[in-house]
């Protein structure tokens, strides 16, 4: 029986290149998303658009379609990117930053717990740029908080989920070059991927709750 995926943000950059890989890989991959795009739908998975991970409805809707299917893999992938610097920092850019960066991975795998078994492997991917031991030019305010908030968020996961089997890793892609990024960035999404599978194939009990770079990289807090 063919093993079970779920990627948030799967229809382009590095979440599409998660589907494709895992896909080619032999799971079932459940690709989820606000709006589906050509290069998700010619990849042979089950896509789920309309899901916004910013609202509560939207992930109920998941849940409420997803429903009775044990995964073996979670993938958070979701996220949002806003430039922004002190003296013009645009707060509303900062909240919509922490619903989808920090609070849109909390929201979906809590509704999908009942999916969540012995076993399953939740990776949030979250960006160094939360690292605050590692800020060193300031700015990107609602990013940085919001990767930081989704890296504690990441700790108490690893330790609620434990005694349910369930390990969690918290991991930077690199600096990739996708459209978030204006394709500015050192490795190809589907580098990035592949090196963040690995991470995920590498994960147990033990290791839960480490805040990894896709290398390999233990990063700092």
């Amino acid at each position: 029986m063919a093993k079970t995926a779920l990627v948030t943000g799967a229809n382009r950059g590095i979440g599409l290149e998660l589907c494709r890989q895992l896909r080619q890989r032999g799971y079932d991959v459940i690709a989820v998303c606000r709006t589906s795009s050509s290069e998700l739908t010619a990849l042979d998975v089950r896509v789920e658009s309309g899901i916004d991970v910013q609202r509560d409805e939207s992930v109920q809707a998941l849940k409420q379609r997803v429903q009775g299917t044990k995964l073996d893999i979670l993938i958070n992938n979701a996220g949002l990117l806003r430039v922004d610097a002190f003296g013009g920092i645009a707060f509303q850019e900062v909240l919509a930053q922490l619903e989808t960066n920090a609070l849109g991975p909390l929201r979906v795998t809590q509704a999908l717990s009942d999916c969540l078994q012995q076993g399953t492997k939740v990776a949030l991917i979250t960006s160094r740029m939360g690292s605050i031991a590692d800020n060193t030019s300031g700015a990107m305010y609602g990013y940085r908080m919001s990767k930081a908030a989704l890296n504690a968020a990441g700790v108490s996961l690893a330790h609620d989920l434990k005694e349910r089997g369930v390990a969690v890793v918290i991991l930077h892609p690199g600096y990739v070059r996708t459209d978030m990024t204006a394709r500015h960035g050192s490795i190809e999404p589907g580098e990035a991927a592949s090196l963040l599978l690995t991470r995920i194939d590498e994960l147990t009990l033990e290791t839960s709750g480490r805040f990894l770079h896709a290398t390999g990289e233990t990063l700092p807090w």
